[in-house]
Formats: structure tokens, C-alpha cells, sequence
């Protein structure tokens, strides 16, 4: 099915389908409770009438994870819902993340050689028609546009799905012979693909990305390329995100239409589901055929959904600090008015010493809220690190830390001096520690639910237990059909890390050379 570009209409507009509800900290509105008109969320709608009406800021995770996962979004003010079905308007927060995914992989890539550009958004649909298996692969979820400037076009435009036919245009313009390679950039761009079931951040119609392109003179360099992005990928998840991928090649069938090879870093959320949560795909002379050999390779907003689905906790979001927008909040606490200015004013040192050192910190000094009510709200929003500081910390020139990792007293550590130096190697310290805390707890999650399978019954059991399963495969693209309808469950890659040893396919018997991981995914 291909879908037209059109407006909403203006009685969806001007009548929502839905209400807003004040939720536990009054600022919180909750996405699922919108299914008519935005997100699928798969709850029903009696369901989310009930959850309208109550004052639950957000649902506990081991409840229903969907739900915490839309409540965690609204009430950490990450996105909202967008006019149009299936679209999401990201907030200050929510972008503020996607800008530090930006910042560090912009860095990489221009280290790497590459520059970037931008193409245009209208693609013309003969390009598209050109590439058989890209137009079938992506068919399904094209949006077009059919009318301009109120006359019927005369040739159908697609609304950018992805770029690799307009790409290989342009660089058919621009690569003469061998001399003008290898031609290496990258674009930061929206792309449309017209999904029929939503979730925000991960599949929603319109979404924000990187896609690098690359040709190459020959096929070596375009396979160095390709594993060379996913790599720099890999590294990126591990170091910045705290998320364990698991780095490899996609089977024939999860393949990206059009390309020779496709690699992947996949990622174990809270619910032990897959992410597919970056690609770099090897294409080839599929799109080039006139000039040397392609690559492609791109990641998306879905990685803040990750980040929120590995971290999170029902408290709400948790953000690793080399990630987060802000790093550490201070709230400053009084009670009498005297005590008001001397408080102010050494929250207010401790933020320009955090400043200058090079922490993301932010002084909450509204008067509007309680000191409890600013402890929930900053928690829910994942800030790593919380400094309080009282008249007594203020005449003892210490302040108290706690962590967002650790809840409750466990996690707070008073008396901690203001003095400059201390202050702020104590707080550099932790934000390393709670770095590598929350990577050490996602890969024990992640190790603790994959299980080693030697046969297709053992398979089943893994999958249906909500596991990940590791085994043998060498069978044929029916057989990895067939176990996707029977479990629910696709090859998400085949690892780079492989062990050694023969080893027998766990559907066929026969000699298997390398192991594949399987799972329920997003």
C-alpha cells in the first residue's frame, strides 16, 4: 500500500480525540492515552480511559513495559504527539540527547575522511522504480506526493525514505573515473516511511537520522567501510550510550533491500526484546553500476528510545552521564527567608565551579515547587547526579550527593566539601562511576538472557520464555521463515564474535560454520 501525502484534517485538529491529565508531578502528559489519533501503543482504549483517571505518574515497568515506556516519554517531557498520526513533536529534552549523539558521531565521521552535504527531501519516483528489490523493500511504506502548486504533477514525487537512489544519481554527476574516489559524506536529514503501527522514537512516520554514503574502487574498500562505520557504531553505544550491542551480519532475509551485505549493532532492551540499533550495509554495485563500489550506513533517533528502554527504571528515565543533558542539577533548600540569599548564593558558586570544569550542571532556584517535588521531577528526567545544599551545608561549606542509580539513602553521600578542586573531582569520579555502572548492570541483563540452543526445540523453549537464543545455524531461507512464524523470532545477526569448534545446525544437522542469534525485536 503507498499512502499520499495530505493534511490532517481540520476537525482532528480543532476536536482531539483525547484529554490531558495533571499525573503525580502536574506536568505530565501521557502518550498512550492517545491510540485514535497517535501512537499505537496495543492497549485498549477502556484500559487507557482507566489509566486516564489515575494519579500515577508512571506505570511500573515490570506492569506493562509499553506503558512505562509512553508514560516515562511524556512525564520526562522527551516528545509529544505530533498532529498527524504517527508523528511526534521531540521537546527540548528529548532533542538536547539526539544533539549529543550528533556531536560524537559528527566527530568520528570527520575523522574518518568523510564531509558532510544534503539532498533533497522529493525524490522522483522513477528512481525509485529504477531499483526492483529497494522498490519492493520500501513499497509498503512510501508516502507520495502527486499534487505542487495546485496542478496534478507530472511525475510522482517520494518523500525521502531513505537516500541511496538519489545519492547514486548525484554521484554518477560527480564521479568521472577512478581518480574521483574514493567520494565519502554524510547527511543529518529526516526521512518518511509510512508505518501502520507506531511507538515513539522507534517507528514512527517521519524520524530524524544520519546516513552516510560512500563509493569506493574497489569491493575491499567498500567492505572496509562498511565495518568500519559499524564499528565506530559499536564503540559509540558502548562508550557514550552504556548499551551492549551486539555487533554482526544480517541474514539474507534481514537484509537491506539492495545491498550485498547488511551489519548491525543489536541492542537487549528492558523487556528483552531486540533494537536494531544502527546498520552499515555494503551495496555493492547494486545502485552504481557505472562507477565503483557503495556503502551506506545510518542511525537514528531510535537510539533514544534505546537509551530510555535499557536504562529506565519506575522511577523514569535514566540517562548515562556522557549522554545527558545535564549531568547535575542542584537544588538549593530553605525554609526562612533569611536563610534564602546564603543558600542561593553557594548553589549558584557550585554551578559556575561545575560550569567551568567542563559539567553539564543546571541550578533548579524556583521558589514554585518544594525541594521533594524537585527531587522526583529531576529523577524522572534521568539527571545522574542531584546536589542539595542547605543553611547547615552553607555554614559547613559541604553539600550532600546523591545519585540517580542508586535510590534512596544508599545512593546519597553528605558532607561532601565546596572547596573547588575537591568538589569537583569528587563529582567527575562518580559521573565515571554510574557510567560504568549502568554498563556493567546492561551487560549482566543482556549475558543473563541469552541462552545457547542446539536444536530448534531448545529454540522455541528460549524464545517463548521472552529469551534471546544463540545456536548453530546454516539452514535455508525457508527454514529461518519458518521459525519466525512459529516463534515470532528473526535472525537478528550472525556475531562477529564467534566461537571456535565445528558445530551442527540446530535445524538441519548439517555442518554449521558460525553461530546466529535470534530474537522478538522492535
Amino acid at each position: 500500500m503507498v499512502a499520499s501525502l495530505r493534511l490532517p484534517s481540520l476537525t482532528s485538529l480543532l476536536f482531539p480525540a483525547t484529554t490531558r491529565y495533571p499525573a503525580a508531578l502536574r506536568r505530565t502528559v501521557c502518550l498512550r492515552n492517545r491510540p485514535a489519533s497517535g501512537f499505537a501503543s496495543g492497549t485498549a482504549a477502556s484500559t487507557d480511559a482507566h489509566r486516564l483517571r489515575s494519579k500515577q505518574a508512571v506505570t511500573p515497568r515490570s506492569q506493562d513495559f509499553n506503558a512505562w515506556y509512553l508514560d516515562v516519554i511524556a512525564s520526562a517531557e522527551l516528545a509529544d504527539h505530533g498532529p498527524v498520526r504517527g508523528t511526534m513533536v521531540i521537546r527540548p529534552y528529548g532533542y538536547a540527547i539526539w544533539e549529543a549523539i550528533q556531536e560524537y558521531l559528527n566527530v568520528k565521521f570527520k575523522e574518518t575522511g568523510h564531509s558532510n552535504m544534503y539532498f533533497p527531501q522529493f525524490i522522483p519516483y522513477s528512481f525509485i522504480e529504477k531499483e526492483a528489490s529497494h522498490v519492493e523493500g520500501f513499497s509498503p511504506e512510501l508516502a507520495l506526493v502527486t499534487v505542487g502548486g495546485g496542478n496534478e504533477l507530472e511525475e510522482k514525487l517520494v518523500v525521502r525514505p531513505t537516500s541511496e537512489t538519489i545519492v547514486n544519481h548525484m554521484f554518477s554527476q560527480w564521479i568521472h573515473s577512478y581518480r574521483d574516489l574514493p567520494l565519502m559524506i554524510n547527511q543529518w536529514a529526516n526521512v518518511t516511511r509510512w508505518e501502520m503501527r507506531t511507538k515513539p522514537f522507534i517507528r514512527t512516520l517521519e524520524f530524524l537520522w544520519q546516513e552516510g554514503h560512500t563509493a569506493h574502487a574497489t569491493p575491499e574498500e567498500a567492505e572496509k567501510e562498511a565495518k568500519q562505520m559499524i564499528e565506530i557504531y559499536t564503540r559509540f553505544a558502548f562508550e557514550q550510550t552504556a548499551i551492549p550491542v551486539i555487533g554482526g551480519r544480517k541474514s539474507k532475509l534481514e537484509t537491506f533491500a539492495g545491498a550485498d551485505k547488511t551489519y548491525t549493532i543489536e541492542a537487549m532492551m528492558g523487556d528483552r526484546k531486540a533494537l536494531q540499533a544502527g546498520t552499515s550495509h555494503n551495496l555493492g554495485q547494486n545502485f552504481s553500476r557505472a562507477f565503483g563500489t557503495e556503502t551506506s550506513w545510518a542511525v537514528s533517533t531510535r537510539f533514544v528510545g534505546g537509551i530510555i528502554m535499557t536504562h529506565g527504571d519506575d522511577t523514569g528515565l535514566m540517562l548515562p552521564p556522557k549522554i545527558a543533558p545535564i549531568q547535575v542539577v542542584i537544588v538549593p533548600i530553605w525554609k526562612k527567608e533569611t536563610e534564602k540569599t546564603g543558600v542561593l548564593s553557594a548553589a549558584s558558586s557550585v554551578k559556575e565551579v561545575l560550569q567551568a570544569a567542563g559539567v553539564r550542571a543546571k541550578l533548579d532556584d524556583t521558589s514554585e515547587r518544594t525541594a521533594g517535588w524537585k527531587f522526583n521531577f529531576w529523577e524522572m528526567k534521568g539527571v545522574p547526579i542531584r546536589i542539595e545544599i542547605g543553611p547547615r551545608d552553607v555554614s559547613s561549606n559541604c553539600v550532600v550527593v546523591s545519585r540517580r542509580d542508586i535510590p534512596g539513602k544508599a545512593g546519597k553521600v553528605f558532607g561532601i566539601s565546596m572547596e573547588p578542586s575537591t568538589l569537583v573531582a569528587y563529582v567527575k569520579e562518580k559521573l565515571d562511576e554510574i557510567q560504568s555502572s549502568l554498563l556493567e548492570k546492561a551487560v549482566s541483563f543482556r549475558d543473563s538472557n541469552i541462552v545457547d540452543v542446539n536444536s530448534y526445540e531448545e529454540l522455541k523453549v528460549a524464545i517463548s520464555s521472552g529469551k534471546w537464543a544463540r545456536g548453530p545455524w546454516s539452514a535455508s531461507d525457508s527454514d529461518e521463515q519458518r521459525v519466525k512464524e512459529e516463534t515470532g523470532a528473526t535472525i537478528r545477526c550472525f556475531p562477529f564474535e564467534q566461537t571456535q569448534g565445528i558445530k551442527t545446525c540446530l535445524m538441519t544437522g548439517n555442518r554449521a560454520e558460525e553461530v546466529a542469534i535470534f530474537a522478538k525485536s522492535y
